[in-house]
């Protein structure tokens, strides 16, 4: 598979993983700059001086960026002792075509999981933990697997397993192949299996990679009774919350009547979720300094799609607006030099987490993959965002696709919707367009589109976007 929007095509044979950050640094426009040089000149070899890297891959649920107030300690960790990604995106923003991303690096539209029903579409060959596993790793999952994926199915390529059926407290799970139930905050029997599972490094040598998912902060967000009061920042929304005027929005948004109050609300019971998952990573951090493994963990801190809190009145996902698919995006490896706490600029997205993972490990993939490790140069200077309606029932978001850069973001909407197991439907006609200038409009609140001349949409540029996301969405 191409690279969508490649802007240096060959950027990932000319670094490989013991040379990476040399470039990384130069995309990453850091406050720092010096020692920016400095680590990328002291990368290659700590790298080259390290076994093969544990990995920790960390996947929260419905996590929107701006919730840093609730993970100071995953922060402090992850992102002030490796890098923040700070433009991370989700190429689908709904849990299961995300996460099956996250597992494949493929786009929904190539690994088929184009909805939360049809998990089981996802071809298990193509996933890192497969590929991890026939490399000698040790594999573990902890909490949330994929959406409509049966609970007594074990999840092929994991060694070891708590598989979650997403609820807050007493949930079912199945624990290595046996469905039970466990009492206690699921959040706090993810951190304890995860816990359990590196514990046995002090007697396994092998490398091992763990999969972490709590069902934080998804609705119903149910915080541990511990943080059930606590007192959060104020928030008073942002432009795109009042916004009264939305003639110029798709119909779906015209309609939406959520409020300041509901978004408000939202924001604090997700908040309230993760602290415990900021106190669960923060347990995980201190178990690898105990078992001497922090320095050759390569940890990974994502999450699953955004959330919006009533911008635009919708208080959802699966919108092509900002809060919709950026997401918090953090990495650490000390031992591979990306531990000095910087800040990277480029595009990134879930799509790149499998091939940064399989790099780190020295495994070259045999399928396809979409996304680009993250340990090289490689800079693109658009993203596809893409979302399909399942079933044709009114209301909701149509189907849509998105091209996302740095300044600007164009969309479409499809006469187009997905069965249950993803199976796509429809004309494809075009039925309605969006432009945002993000650079002088970042809340999405003027789409210069609408009521657009033919000339006005040449001075956009929207025939030349028009082509390239008819380009994307093939590839």
């Amino acid at each position: 598979m191409s690279e969508i929007g490649d802007s240096e095509p060959n950027g990932n044979s000319a670094i490989g993983r013991r040379g990476f950050l040399a470039g990384a640094a130069a995309v990453a426009a850091t406050a720092a700059a010096p020692a920016a040089v400095q680590l990328a000149a002291a990368a290659p070899a700590a790298a080259a001086g390290a076994g093969r890297p544990n990995i920790l891959l960390i996947v929260t649920d419905d996590q929107p960026k701006q919730t840093e107030w609730a993970t100071p300690q995953i922060v402090d960790w992850i992102a002030g002792h490796g890098v923040r990604f700070t433009h991370g995106h989700v190429t689908t923003p709904l849990c299961a075509p995300s996460r099956s991303s996250v597992f494949s690096g493929r786009y929904a539209h190539n690994h088929g999981v184009r909805n939360n029903g049809a998990s089981h579409s996802l071809d298990q060959h193509t996933t890192v933990q497969r590929y991890l596993r026939e490399a000698g790793y040790r594999t573990g999952l902890f909490g949330k697997y994929l959406n409509s994926w049966t609970l007594a199915d074990n999840p092929p390529h994991f060694e070891e397993w708590a598989l979650l059926q997403p609820a807050y407290n007493d949930a079912s799970w199945n624990v290595n192949g046996t469905v039970q139930t466990l009492p206690g905050y699921t959040t706090n029997i993810v951190k304890n299996r995860t816990l359990a599972f590196l514990d046995k490094a002090a007697t396994d040598s092998r490398p091992w990679f763990a999969y972490v998912t709590p069902y934080a902060s998804h609705a119903p967000n149910v915080p541990a009774p511990k943080y059930a009061d606590t007192v959060v920042p104020p928030w008073n929304g942002r432009p795109s919350v009042p916004e009264a005027d939305r003639s110029d929005k798709p119909g779906y948004i015209q309609n939406a009547t959520a409020t300041l109050a509901d978004g408000q609300a939202v924001r604090t019971k997700q908040l309230r979720t993760l602290l415990s998952v900021d106190d669960a990573v923060q347990a995980i951090h201190d178990k690898l300094v105990a078992l001497g493994q922090l320095d050759n963990t390569l940890v990974i801190y994502l999450g699953d799609n955004g959330f919006t809190w009533a911008d635009h009145g919708w208080l959802k996902k699966s919108v092509p607006y900002s809060p919709s698919h950026e997401v918090p995006f953090y990495l650490s490896w000390p031992a591979g030099g990306l531990g000095a706490g910087t800040s990277d600029h480029r595009i990134v997205a879930n799509i790149d987490v499998a091939p940064t993972i399989l790099d780190a490990a020295g495994i070259t993939p045999d399928t396809p993959q979409d996304g680009h490790s993250l340990l090289t140069a490689y800079s693109r200077n658009h993203l596809l965002v893409e979302w399909w309606k399942q079933g044709t029932a009114a209301g909701g978001p149509p189907t849509w696709s998105s091209y996302v850069a740095a300044d600007k973001q164009y969309t479409e909407y499809y006469a187009l919707h997905t069965d249950a197991n993803g199976t796509v439907s429809g004309t494809g006609e075009v039925k309605f367009r969006e432009y945002y200038d993000l650079a002088a409009d970042p809340y999405q609140l003027t789409n210069l589109l609408y009521q657009a001349t033919p000339q006005q949409e040449q001075a956009l540029g929207v025939p030349a976007l028009a082509a390239q996301l008819a380009t994307d969405r093939a590839a």
